[in-house]
């Protein structure tokens, strides 16, 4: 097992990705977490474009919590049903479905979007 974290992160972000694939129906939700903040993207893999993008920066949130984490989710799935999409797979990057991750999730359930 690798001692680095990143290095054991990004092996569990390929095991991850051979098994999720999005397409221009159905794009990937995929999420990044930083210690200030978190990211959420849905990306057409067929084509390798991005459809929408949501962040706690462009919202103006300051910090990273629970909360803020759940409005980068309501923000991203508003985003998508503009563009016509109702349906994602959702990619965790790597990261556990806990905390900041499953609020982001939750927030995009909340406002309409289907994983």
């Amino acid at each position: 097992m690798s001692s680095l974290k990143s290095e054991r992160r990004q092996k569990i972000k390929w095991r991850v990705r051979k098994k999720v694939n999005g397409t221009s129906q159905r794009p990937r939700l995929t999420v990044f977490r930083s210690n200030t903040g978190i990211y959420a993207q849905l990306i057409d893999d067929i084509a390798g474009t991005t459809l929408a993008s949501a962040s706690s920066q462009e919202l103006g949130l300051k910090s990273l919590n629970v909360e803020n984490s759940k409005q980068v989710g309501l923000s991203i799935a508003k985003k998508a049903i503009e563009n016509g999409v109702s349906a994602c797979v959702f990619d965790r990057n790597g990261y556990l479905y806990h905390g900041n991750v499953k609020a982001l999730a939750d927030g995009a359930r909340e406002a309409g979007l289907n994983f």
